[in-house]
């Protein structure tokens, strides 16, 4: 059970820093395309910090599950709001789809912890 634990982990942390860094340091590109759907610069770094924290406790629940429990989570859930803002903005399906897609891989990891302990 812990290799898929850990692919998932590395792929999940792998993508959302893709992502998250760019939003936490203010990238320009990355800021009008967050206003673009409608969320402000400032929750922008917020959501970059979130997003970075979260993938910091991936890394940690691979030495403590309860930690990759409680971030695999946090992240679900901050990847259901992106899916539901792409929405509101009316952006192609795929657009949507996609955090979707990560926040279920974000979901299976966390019951994947849980089975394992």
């Amino acid at each position: 059970m812990r290799i898929p634990i850990i692919t998932l982990t590395v792929i999940l942390a792998s993508v959302l820093i893709a992502v998250a860094l760019p939003k936490l340091l203010g990238q320009t590109e990355m800021r009008n395309r967050m206003a673009r759907i409608g969320v402000s610069a400032s929750l922008t770094r917020v959501i970059g910090a979130l997003e970075v924290a979260g993938i910091a406790g991936l890394l940690l629940g691979l030495l403590w599950w309860p930690v990759g429990v409680a971030a695999a989570a946090g992240l679900t859930l901050l990847l259901i709001g992106a899916a539901v803002f792409h929405v509101r903005a009316k952006d192609p399906v795929p657009m949507a789809v996609v955090p979707v897609a990560f926040a279920v891989a974000a979901a299976a990891l966390a019951v994947l912890h849980v089975l394992a302990n």
